[in-house]
């Protein structure tokens, strides 16, 4: 063959070319020493000075395609190895500073918060570490492969897995629940990569303990097997796991001051730094375990899923931004139809005697003795009622309103008696309140406003008086069947909406055995 000459132009950009692909070459064969080198150095195993990135990603792949399914949120282990190109820096970076012996440690202890440990791949975990740190463990590089894979994916999945359980809990009660409407904090991506980033895995750990009292007392009580007063110890035992669980949930009011309700208590209080400084007793909206019927200790499987009663206080946090006194209630169409024409068919005085006005079409019914109730049914019905302020007013003399999208508020109530049961669970699904006015004194302080609540309280005023909170206040309507008081005994109530059922239900594989 004859040599064909290179013209002298193209000889600056063949050397330029060469000059490239030689620093290319240089900077592959330095990009894949880093795992060798790496490796090497935590080990101290010969066989892994052969480590090359290209040739482990492909088996890393391969493992994680077998354990996608038994890893907790694939998606964001699967970035996080991604984003640092695959490189096994959970090991790297922990596996002799005692932070991968730590991990499976912490896990293990999992029970005393409740859960069951057996859920977590600890053991294989322990396995792997020790293959690793046996020098003479691994005889070939495949092998090193396969074992580096194996750690780094079920590290990485329990990691993540444990910090998510203690610090936001195993459930998500959006997903349980269809009348919950609290603000919750639910782990993300950005913070489980944040997680799998941290420097020190032990003292990570151990700052993700849960340090709340409350939180500290059930634990304590769980661990003693505290058996509470008229329930058997499984029922006990089950009554503080589920506990455990909702302190768990990131739903806590965290303002200096707010207003709570818990249901199963049947209680409001308003705190301030931590203590209550006024309580009353309150009525809530009907349950569907009123008759204590369900409980934890016997529950069929349909418990698994929430069925509310019609007229269950939701679950909700908002802000109480008014008042209205002597208030005009828009009565709801689901009382209209299943009370209110059903009334006025049996008596056709007893709208008027209610003080009810009659609507159509927006205008007012000069004289619905007139209608024949009995002809008026649930599918016809074509009108709206409202009921005028005055001492028949199922709302009392006082409302105290904040944004919720079931319509629910604080209110006062002609029927006092409903306060002296020890069952509260009465109401349409508002919350009736003890103490309308010593609430009110509460949120707006001594004043002119509080003069005129007051005064129109007692007085029979014919038109509503709408006064705004000088301070909005925080309000959370909660639900919470099992605490230790302030004297550290461990308080519970009945069930009487389930929710303590259906939480336990979707819990129940996943709990210590």
């Amino acid at each position: 063959m004859i040599p064909i000459p290179i013209r002298k132009h193209f000889l600056p950009i063949i050397l330029s070319t060469c000059f490239v692909l030689l620093l290319a070459l240089q900077s592959c064969k330095k990009k894949h020493s880093v795992i060798a080198d790496e490796m090497f150095r935590v080990t101290k195993n010969e066989i892994f000075k052969k480590a090359d990135t290209a040739d482990y990603i492909p088996v890393f792949n391969k493992v994680f395609a077998n354990y996608r399914k038994k890893i907790a949120n694939p998606l964001v282990i699967e970035s996080f190895f991604k984003k640092n190109g695959y490189e096994p820096i959970l090991v790297v970076n922990h596996l002799n500073n005692g932070d991968l012996d730590a991990l499976p440690e912490y896990i293990s202890r999992i029970n005393e918060h409740g859960l069951d440990p057996s859920s977590y791949p600890t053991e294989e975990i322990k396995t792997l570490v020790a293959k690793l740190k046996d020098k003479a463990a691994i005889k070939t590089i495949e092998e090193g492969y396969e074992t580096l894979a194996k750690l780094e994916i079920l590290t990485a999945g329990a990691f993540v897995k444990y910090s998510n359980a203690l610090q936001y809990g195993v459930m998500n009660p959006k997903k349980l629940y269809s009348r919950y409407f609290m603000a919750t904090r639910r782990p993300d991506s950005v913070g489980m990569l944040a997680t799998l980033s941290t420097a020190n895995f032990k003292t990570y750990l151990d700052s993700i303990q849960p340090k709340n009292p409350q939180y500290l007392a059930i634990q304590k009580a769980y661990r003693d097997s505290v058996t509470l007063n008229g329930l058997s110890r499984e029922e006990s035992k089950r009554y503080l796991l589920v506990a455990l669980e909702r302190l768990r949930w990131r739903n806590k009011p965290y303002e200096p001051k707010y207003v709570i309700v818990n249901i199963p208590d049947y209680r409001l209080d308003v705190m301030e730094d931590g203590k209550s400084v006024l309580n009353m007793k309150v009525c809530v909206g009907q349950g569907r375990n009123m008759e204590n019927q369900n409980t934890l200790a016997h529950f069929e499987d349909t418990a698994r899923v929430d069925k509310p009663y019609p007229r269950e206080t939701p679950l909700l946090n908002s802000i109480i931004h008014s008042v209205e006194v002597n208030p005009v209630w828009n009565i709801p169409r689901s009382i209209a139809t299943k009370e209110i024409i059903v009334e006025a068919a049996n008596d056709r005085y007893y709208l008027a005697n209610k003080n009810i006005d009659v609507f159509k079409d927006g205008k007012r019914i000069a004289d619905p003795e007139t209608i024949d109730w009995l002809q008026v049914t649930p599918d016809n019905l074509e009108y709206e009622f409202k009921q005028r302020p005055g001492e028949e007013n199922s709302l009392g003399k006082i409302k105290f309103l904040f944004k919720n999208r079931s319509s629910v508020y604080l209110h006062d109530t002609p029927n006092k008696l409903a306060f002296r049961h020890a069952m509260r669970a009465v109401s349409h699904g508002c919350v009736r309140v003890g103490d309308p006015l010593g609430l009110a004194k509460n949120l707006f302080g001594e004043g002119a406003d509080l003069d005129t609540i007051a005064n129109d309280m007692v007085i029979n005023k014919p038109e509503p008086t709408n006064i705004g909170l000088p301070k909005k206040t925080p309000i959370y309507i909660t639900y919470v069947t099992c605490w230790a008081d302030e004297n550290g005994a461990i308080q519970y109530r009945q069930d009487v909406y389930g929710l303590d059922i259906v939480l336990y239900a979707h819990m129940e594989n996943i709990v210590a055995k």
